[in-house]
């Protein structure tokens, strides 16, 4: 890991992504996501601060736990003066985020437990479906086989069909 001097206040995007770890391509994703921000300089270059890798530390532990990145954006714009989160935050928005990883870790045990049973058929109406359709939850709206909710179908009528120049010919004679 490439080391940077303590006297060096900003850092370019390429001294981010390795020190960070994470890709180039990543570090502009975040940015235009909000989640970390630079400056340009007069030649156009990114220049991030220093607390920006700790701001890219928090986005990667919180995207390693499953944490969506905006849910991760709005803890961030929660923090004062767009500061940096510490010891503390974490510990705050970990113990928020927690029934939601909690809830996400029943769903994927019972994936796990009930994968070899679906062949992801759409049966989403029949009870044993622990997968699509856990406690029949579709069979008390919707009865047969659907993957996607029920749209209302806009209809229009199907156009006249055009007689051929010969038709025409004949009746126009």
């Amino acid at each position: 890991m490439p080391k940077i001097p303590q006297t060096l206040q900003e850092l370019t995007v390429g001294q981010l992504s390795a020190r960070s770890g994470a890709a180039v391509s990543a570090l502009h994703f975040y940015e235009a996501k909000g989640l970390i921000s630079s400056r340009r300089t007069s030649g156009n270059q990114r220049r991030y601060s220093r607390d920006a890798l700790r701001r890219v530390a928090f986005v990667r532990a919180a995207q390693r736990v499953g944490i969506p990145l905006a849910t991760i954006r709005e803890a961030l714009a929660e923090l004062p003066e767009e500061r940096t989160p510490n010891r503390e935050d974490w510990a705050r928005l970990s113990r928020a985020w927690r029934s939601e990883l909690d809830d996400r870790i029943t769903r994927l045990a019972r994936l796990r437990d009930h994968l070899t049973d679906c062949i992801g058929c759409g049966c989403l109406s029949l009870e044993t479906c622990v997968l699509s359709n856990p406690d029949d939850i579709s069979g008390e709206r919707i009865s047969g086989s659907r993957l996607m909710p029920e749209r209302a179908v806009r209809r229009t009528p199907a156009p006249e069909p055009v007689a051929a120049a010969a038709d025409c010919a004949d009746d126009c004679a």
